[in-house]
């Protein structure tokens, strides 16, 4: 079963037989599989009125557990995002009633990020069916290969720096 980054290869090896391209092979799959998975991830976001990072926001405070509220720099690490990214997000979703902007009770000048009622109403609902989803994303793998996938992807990220 032939895909597009064994063409891609076989082109390079034809152009530039001198120069190993075999890392096309892990690194182009990988770069066309965040595409194709965010393609197929944005529309059950949508339906609840979100995008990724939305999400991601909403999720990540909902996994904190009551009282659902993180200050914005450890939101911004927990969700992986920029902290302009992350004030950009919170607006939307402050705009949209999802979360609210409390002082900090340990730092006068500072702020905690909480997940409204409404928000976790909607994280609630959007969850299992993301978590379906993503299921079914990776229906052509077993249960064996997912978590080897998952090890050798754990493995990756770390020889990248990303603890």
């Amino acid at each position: 079963m032939r895909d597009h980054v064994d063409t891609v290869l076989a082109q390079w090896q034809r152009e530039r037989p001198d120069l190993d391209s075999t890392p096309v092979a892990v690194i182009g799959r990988i770069s066309r599989l965040s595409r194709a998975l965010e393609d197929r991830l944005d529309p059950v976001y949508e339906q609840h009125g979100l995008d990724g990072g939305l999400f991601d926001l909403l999720a990540t405070l909902r996994r904190q557990g009551a009282p659902y509220q993180l200050s914005p720099r450890e939101l911004a690490d927990a969700a992986m995002l920029t902290s302009s990214g992350t004030t950009k997000r919170l607006d939307r979703l402050e705009s949209a009633g999802l979360i609210a902007r409390k002082p900090d009770p340990a730092d006068r000048r500072g702020v905690v990020i909480e997940l409204t009622p409404a928000g976790r109403k909607v994280i609630e609902a959007a969850y299992p069916q993301h978590m379906a989803n993503e299921d079914r994303l990776l229906a052509p793998l077993t249960k064996s290969e997912r978590k080897q996938l998952a090890a050798l992807l754990k493995k990756l990220l770390a020889g990248l720096g990303d603890a």
